[in-house]
C-alpha cells in the first residue's frame, strides 16, 4: 500500500441525501415572438438598410436558446434586405484559432445551416483606439469591414470582478469582439481595473465601429431566458446596469453558508469561463469578486466532453483526479491564463488516483475534529444545482430552510472497484 492510500484508508465518506433547491423559475416561453417584438421597433429597424453586410457577433457561452436567438436575428435582418453573417466573438477561446472558434460555435449548435447565415472566422484584428492609460482597443477585422455589427450575449455577474457592468454586452464588445489581442489588452492591467476598462473600451469601439444594436438576455436560476431586450448603442450602458441587477437577483445559489467539502462532478468552458461558476462555489480566481458559500476544501472530478480538454478552473479547486488531468489539453488551458493574466485557475490541483481518494483527501484536510460530521455537498456542475446531494449532518439545516426539500433517504455514495463514482 502506498503512502497516500495509507494516509487516506481510514477517512470515512459520509452518507448523502438528495435535496431539491427552489429558485424563481419564471421564463419566456415563446422566445422568438418576444425577441421579434423587441426588434420590430423603429429605433432598431431604422439602423438597418437594404444591402448592408452585417456581422452578428456570437460568443462561446452555453446560453439558453442561443441558436434560436441567432436565427431569429438573422431572419429579421434578412427580411429588411440586409446580408447578415456570423462572427465568433470570444476573445481567446477555441484555442485562439480561426477554426477553433468556429468549432466552438458549432458545438453550441450555431452552424451555417441552423441559423441560415455564413460563419466567417478570423483572429485578425485592427486597432481602433486606446484608453488614456495607453491600453489599445482592438476589433475583429472582418467585423470592422462590415456595414454594421450586431451583438448577442447574456448579461450575468462576472466571476472575477464586481462593478455596475460586468459580463454582458459591453464585455462582449471590448473582449469578445477584440479577439485574443483585445482580450489580452483588456486583461493587461489585471482584474482590479476591469470594472473601468470594460465599459471604457466598449465605448471607444461603439464610437468608432458601426454597432447597430445588441440583443441581451438574462437567464433565471435554471438557465432559461427570463428577459430579453434589444438595445441601441446609446442605451447599452444604462440598460445593461439594470439587467445586471436583475441577473444577480435571479442567480442560483447553494443554500448552505458553510461547507467543509464541496464535490463537483465536472467542470468545463461550456459551464463557465472559469470551468465552474465562482458565484456558485464562492471560490474566485481574484480578490476583486465575492459572494457565495464559505468552502474549506473543493474537489473537481472530471471535465465535460464539450470543453475539449480545456481545464481552466481546476486550479481553483484543492483536489482533482488523474482522470481529469489525463484529459487536460494544456495548450487550451494555459491560453486562458496567459490571456487573462490570472494563472491560478490553470494550475493543476493536488491530483489523486480516483474519485474516492480525492474526496477522502478533501475530508482529511478540511480542518474538522470529527470526520464523520463533515458538512459535504456534491453537485454535478454549477449549471445544475436544482437538486444537490448533502451529507447527513446538513439535513437539520435543510429542514429549516423553506427553499430546500429533502427528496431521498440517506445512502452510501456508490464507488466502483477502481474507486470511481458509479
Amino acid at each position: 500500500m502506498g503512502i497516500i492510500q495509507e494516509l487516506l484508508k481510514d477517512i470515512p465518506v459520509p452518507r448523502m441525501a438528495k435535496v431539491k433547491q427552489k429558485f424563481d423559475s419564471g421564463k419566456i416561453d415563446d422566445l422568438g415572438a418576444s425577441l421579434l417584438e423587441e426588434l420590430n421597433v423603429e429605433k432598431i429597424k431604422n439602423t438597418v438598410k437594404p444591402g448592408m453586410e452585417i456581422a452578428i457577433a456570437v460568443g462561446s457561452r452555453g446560453m439558453d436558446r442561443l441558436v434560436e436567438m441567432t436565427a431569429v436575428t438573422v431572419k429579421f435582418l434578412q427580411d429588411l434586405g440586409a446580408k447578415p453573417f456570423i462572427v465568433p466573438c470570444m476573445g481567446s477561446h477555441g484555442g485562439a484559432t480561426d477554426e477553433g472558434q468556429k468549432a466552438v460555435l458549432e458545438h453550441l449548435g450555431v452552424t451555417e445551416e441552423s441559423v441560415n447565415a455564413e460563419i466567417r472566422s478570423s483572429m485578425e484584428v485592427i486597432k481602433v483606439g486606446e484608453l488614456e492609460n495607453g491600453l489599445p482597443v482592438y476589433v475583429d477585422k472582418i467585423s470592422s469591414k462590415a456595414d454594421g455589427i450586431v451583438i448577442i450575449n447574456r448579461v450575468k455577474p462576472h466571476t472575477a470582478f464586481r462593478g455596475p457592468v460586468e459580463s454582458g454586452i459591453m464585455k462582449m464588445i471590448s473582449i469578445g469582439l477584440g479577439k485574443q489581442k483585445g482580450a489580452e489588452a483588456c486583461h493587461q492591467l489585471g482584474f482590479k481595473h476591469m470594472a473601468e476598462h470594460v465599459p471604457a473600451m466598449a465605448k471607444i469601439t461603439m464610437e468608432k465601429m458601426p454597432i447597430l444594436f445588441a440583443v441581451a438576455s438574462v437567464e433565471n436560476a435554471f438557465d432559461k431566458v427570463a428577459k430579453i431586450q434589444a438595445l441601441i448603442p446609446e442605451e447599452i450602458e444604462e440598460k445593461e446596469m439594470e439587467l445586471q441587477k436583475l441577473a444577480k437577483e435571479l442567480l442560483p445559489k447553494i443554500y448552505f453558508d458553510k461547507i467543509d467539502v464541496l464535490v463537483i462532478d465536472e467542470i468545463g468552458k461550456n459551464i463557465s469561463g472559469d470551468g465552474m461558476d465562482p458565484n456558485i462555489t464562492g471560490r474566485y480566481p481574484t480578490p476583486y469578486a465575492y459572494g457565495g458559500p464559505d468552502v474549506t476544501k473543493m474537489v473537481v472530478l472530471d471535465l465535460t466532453e464539450e470543453t475539449e480538454g480545456n481545464a481552466n478552473g481546476v486550479g481553483t479547486a484543492d483536489f482533482t483526479t488523474q482522470r481529469l488531468v489525463d484529459k487536460m489539453d494544456r495548450d487550451k488551458t494555459y491560453a486562458n491564463g496567459l490571456t487573462s493574466t490570472v494563472v491560478g485557475p490553470t494550475h493543476i490541483a493536488t491530483t489523486l488516483p480516483n474519485d474516492l481518494q480525492a474526496i477522502q483527501a478533501a475530508i482529511k484536510t478540511c480542518n474538522i475534529l470529527d470526520f464523520t460530521k463533515v458538512k459535504m455537498v456534491r453537485i454535478k456542475n454549477t449549471l445544475e444545482i436544482s437538486e444537490i446531494e448533502v451529507s447527513e449532518v446538513l439535513l437539520d439545516e435543510a429542514k429549516s430552510n423553506s427553499n430546500l426539500e429533502i427528496s431521498s433517504d440517506l445512502y452510501e455514495i456508490p464507488f466502483d472497484q477502481e474507486g470511481n463514482l458509479k
